[in-house]
């Protein structure tokens, strides 16, 4: 019962934190550009890595409460497309809950930033990572070792947040894993309603099956029909396109047996309402719909 309790004031907590935090960042986008404001943390903050289960390195940071605050459940906050674990704004949320007695860790995976070099192979081959070349389906492992991380650590139970294209991550690593240690999931501005079409018709499949085909996934497609310039490369596109339907509407709002029927943990989802979301339909941390971006789209489907 008081497990119960702690994860309760635990989610609503996650979700008053964030909800000021992205108030603030809404703010930031009408007002002139000014000093990041944030200061040094009260209690200890360490940088974290794990490797996963496929030889990729990640870092994160994790926030310790005070021993005498601290709770039985640790946080684990999973970063939108292009960002990574060091956003002001995550910075910000962790400081908060860790002074709350949540141990909090801002993490990593393979999808961090536009780009990055996950790792060299035995045969000293780079495989890049990234909004544009990482292969979303894969990084459930970073998110699984992270998991692994806080049991270490020694919590047993844990909350994966996902924010912005984050939820997709955490939510199909849940539903596919049935992980007991996770205790609950909190989706921070994801997409409720999934978009099932692709953004370029069969031509569009077939230059990205081409590519691959050829050994020539790292090549960039420009992702057609943007206000401004957005590109994804082959071997991304083509796993996202390999995905198997359901995961395109994880809510079942269009497809039956929706992944979100086999998640048996408690779910909080929330959304703002400012200049910085496109609405609760499209809601998402940025300035347009998370369907713009590549690794929201492993969710929702190409827009």
């Amino acid at each position: 019962m008081r497990t119960n309790t702690v994860l309760q004031r635990l989610l609503l907590g996650i979700a008053g934190v964030a909800l000021l935090a992205g108030a603030f960042g809404a703010g930031l986008l009408i007002r002139p550009p000014r000093p990041e404001n944030q200061k040094p943390g009260k209690f200890p903050e360490q940088i974290v890595y794990v490797r996963s289960a496929d030889d990729v390195v990640n870092a994160g940071v994790l926030f310790s409460p005070p021993p005498a605050q601290s709770k039985p459940l640790a946080v684990i906050w999973v970063h939108g497309w292009g960002a990574n674990f060091y956003l002001p704004g995550y910075v910000g949320i962790g400081r908060a809950l860790a002074a709350r007695g949540y141990a909090t860790i801002a993490v990593n995976t393979r999808m961090h930033d536009l780009a990055n070099v996950e790792k060299y192979t035995l045969a000293g081959k780079r495989v890049r990572g990234g909004g544009y070349w990482g292969v979303t389906s894969e990084d459930a492992r970073d998110i699984a070792a992270w998991v692994d991380y806080a049991e270490h650590l020694g919590y047993s139970r844990v909350v994966l947040v996902g924010h912005s294209a984050g939820w997709a991550s955490v939510g199909r690593y849940q539903a596919d894993s049935g992980d007991k240690r996770v205790a609950g999931l909190v989706f921070a501005s994801g997409e409720v309603v999934g978009n099932l079409q692709q953004p370029g018709g069969p031509n569009w499949i077939q230059q990205a099956q081409k590519l691959v085909g050829e050994g020539a996934g790292e090549e960039l497609m420009r992702i057609p029909n943007r206000p401004s310039p957005s590109f994804i490369s082959a071997a991304t596109e083509w796993d996202m396109l390999q995905r198997p339907r359901e995961y395109s509407d994880f809510f079942g709002t269009q497809t039956a047996n929706p992944p979100i029927a086999r998640v048996r943990c408690p779910l909080l989802a929330f959304f703002g309402a400012t200049d910085d979301i496109a609405g609760e339909r499209n809601s998402c941390s940025c300035s347009r719909p998370c369907s713009d971006f590549p690794m929201a789209r492993a969710a929702s489907g190409p827009p």
